[in-house]
């Protein structure tokens, strides 16, 4: 049996889980989410547990028991406490600002660039703080849906990728740019 479909999810205060023919309603305090269920894997509910059980021992449905217990217990989490990404925009110059349900991005192109943000993401932007050699202003994304949020996140990331020289641009928190060494300093 996988190991990680084997696991109990456990049900929080709030959170109503309703399980139908082929999907799985979780309604929260956050908001909702469905999730379709493949045709030989089933979803249980037992008092504030969720199972996800598998019919027979195929390697195509042993892959998806983990699959599916993994995106059932994201959605518990999301619409329970919701996920949170957040970008650092670095560099001289570059600015962000939130308009309604888009973002307006200058990052050094000839024309300013406008992101629009889907409903099921809110997004804030905190204004900018100076560092050592540039200025650093943040993006924070959040919402229920984890994988709508990192999608999010990363679509706003690949407007202006982290230069590899000076480490300008558009990064996730905390990440680590290795810059490489120029041509005076080879």
């Amino acid at each position: 049996m996988s190991r990680i479909g084997k696991k109990e999810i456990e049900i929080p205060e709030g959170v109503k889980v309703n399980v139908q023919k082929g999907l799985v309603l979780i309604n929260g305090p956050l908001g909702q989410l469905e999730i379709p269920l493949p045709s030989r894997i089933q979803a249980e509910v037992s008092g504030s547990q969720l199972r996800a059980l598998r019919e027979g021992e195929a390697k195509s449905v042993k892959a998806l028991h983990g699959l599916i217990r993994s995106l059932m217990a994201n959605a518990v989490t999301g619409v329970s406490q919701g996920f949170m990404k957040e970008l650092d925009i670095v560099g001289i110059g570059y600015r962000v600002e939130a308009q309604g349900k888009s973002l307006n991005l200058n990052l050094g192109f000839s024309h300013p660039v406008s992101f629009p943000i889907p409903k099921e993401v809110d997004c804030r932007v905190e204004r900018a703080q100076r560092t050592i050699a540039n200025y650093v202003s943040t993006i924070v994304l959040k919402g229920c849906d984890k994988q709508r949020v990192g999608q999010v996140a990363s679509d706003i990331r690949a407007i202006r990728p982290p230069d590899r020289y000076k480490g300008k641009g558009i990064r996730y928190a905390g990440e680590v740019i290795k810059l490489k060494v120029g041509k005076k300093g080879a």
